[in-house]
């Protein structure tokens, strides 16, 4: 089966949906989590099970899934379907959105946190399924900026996905209610998963594909090993994936824990500011996407410019609907020629990105803790632009050279997604000792290691052979 000439926009565009749920979701725990801190009287290490709860269900969804095609003695998606495995996925999630309706009745952390989990079984069904087949729905070369482009839409998600929620379970900005009731966070999930039924049965009757033609990796297999363990860029690269995750997810759900406490906000006044971290990792992959729309050198020059500051316009058109004042972020258009100057200096390689994007990662945490006021805010928020492309720059490093198993490479990649969870919960633990603000360090650790690897990858990839010279890109 021939991989298609050009995108297959009428299939690609339905597929993204479930890019943008799983933005929605994982953006809105950050809301969840300080709700749950009071309600509940959790302590905040306590409060970052919600992180660990979702995070650690990608690995359980991911070992499930190896389980049951072992069982089965074959791929367990190519036995039932791409299309049918995204519906599956969905209904999954949607099996989790109900458990929300008896947590909140009876006031049970427990039973949130079971919710939460199943939410994210079913994503990481869906997640297994959507990266492949993006890439599948049009020419190979184009295939990373795909990625790219759905990890935008997936970013869409968590630029509005905490303002819907707060505004969910708080009312309008200006409404002045701060009284939190646990039963208000029943209604915007079970109408969440409403909406993943509503999808399932969207992509069902869609044109994407049962069996799509995916397409094996060409880069020559270094040795023939027979396990995609025996390669020491994947083996590095899961604990890098381990860790970004990590510190993506981490900094921004440690953050409203810090605003709260350290400068006097409001809980719902807090989401704004979580909106513009995720916002921040849409602006950074719109910008890497220009290349799946043209070719042309010199208009890819200018998008360059104009994707970030039209995914910037977005966040500021979505908190103006919300009636959030715009006032405070006018100033981060500044911070985003960072990300630009960064990025033109990576000249597209994706082991000098993550080292450069690494560095001003760990400059912006040491801004963070070391300032106060909203200059600190504003530096741990923009770890999110220097994030924004650093789950291509490592699945890329990472899979290079795998041959025949790069399939397999890939599986365990995804399972490290846990590391969103377990950092989150590590960062909380350390601030019990250490203050909010200074807990931050461990990101600082996590970039420190994310350095490393670019250096380590980009070694043991030159002795076998592997150079980059294009510009790789995707997003997460």
């Amino acid at each position: 089966m021939e991989q298609n000439s050009k995108t297959n926009w009428a299939q690609f565009i339905p597929l993204v949906t479930v890019f943008f749920f799983w933005g929605f979701v994982a953006a809105s725990n950050d809301i969840l989590i300080p709700v749950f801190k009071e309600a509940f009287k959790l302590s905040q290490a306590e409060s970052q099970l919600v992180s660990l709860a979702f995070y650690i269900a990608y690995t359980v969804g991911s070992i499930i899934y190896v389980g049951i095609s072992a069982l089965l003695k074959t791929d367990l998606i190519n036995k039932i379907g791409y299309k049918n495995s995204l519906a599956l996925g969905l209904v999954i999630s949607a099996i989790g959105t109900l458990l929300f309706y008896p947590a909140s009745n009876l006031g049970s952390f427990p039973l949130m946190l079971s919710g939460l989990f199943i939410v994210a079984l079913g994503f990481s069904l869906q997640q297994t399924v959507a990266n492949p087949l993006a890439i599948a729905l049009g020419p190979i070369k184009t295939g990373s900026q795909r990625l790219t482009l759905a990890g935008g839409i997936n970013n869409f998600g968590t630029t509005i996905g905490p303002l819907i929620v707060n505004f969910a379970i708080f009312g309008a900005a200006t409404s002045g209610v701060t009284h939190i009731s646990i039963e208000s966070v029943k209604t915007p999930y079970l109408i969440l998963g409403a909406a993943f039924l509503l999808v399932a049965l969207f992509l069902k009757l869609s044109a994407l594909p049962d069996k799509p033609a995916l397409t094996e990796s060409i880069t020559e297999e270094q040795g023939g090993k027979s396990s995609a363990l025996k390669y020491p860029q994947l083996v590095l690269g899961m604990i890098a994936i381990f860790v970004y995750v990590g510190v993506e997810v981490s900094t921004a759900s440690n953050l409203p824990a810090y605003m709260e406490k350290d400068l006097g906000f409001a809980i719902k006044d807090i989401a704004p500011y979580i909106s513009l971290y995720w916002a921040s990792m849409m602006i950074g992959r719109w910008t890497g996407a220009v290349e799946a729309f043209t070719d042309n050198i010199s208009l890819q020059k200018v998008l360059r410019f104009v994707a970030p500051y039209l995914a910037f316009g977005v966040f500021l058109l979505v908190n103006a609907i919300a009636d959030h004042d715009l006032a405070p972020f006018y100033v981060y258009a500044a911070i985003i020629l960072v990300l630009i100057v960064a990025d033109m200096s990576s000249k597209g390689n994706p082991a000098r990105m993550l080292l450069i994007f690494s560095g001003v990662g760990i400059f912006a945490l040491l801004v963070g803790m070391f300032t106060t006021g909203m200059t600190s805010v504003y530096a741990f928020t923009s770890v999110g632009l220097f994030c924004s492309t650093l789950w291509p720059c490592i699945f890329t490093l990472a899979v290079s050279g795998l041959g025949k198993n790069t399939s397999q490479g890939s599986s365990y990649l995804i399972m490290m997604i846990m590391g969103g969870g377990i950092i989150s919960w590590l960062q909380g633990y350390v601030s019990e000792f250490t203050g909010i603000q200074y807990s931050y360090i461990v990101g600082i650790l996590c970039f420190a290691y994310l350095a490393f690897y670019a250096l380590k990858a980009s070694s043991i990839l030159k002795a076998q052979g592997i150079r980059f010279d294009e510009k790789i890109s995707g997003g997460h």
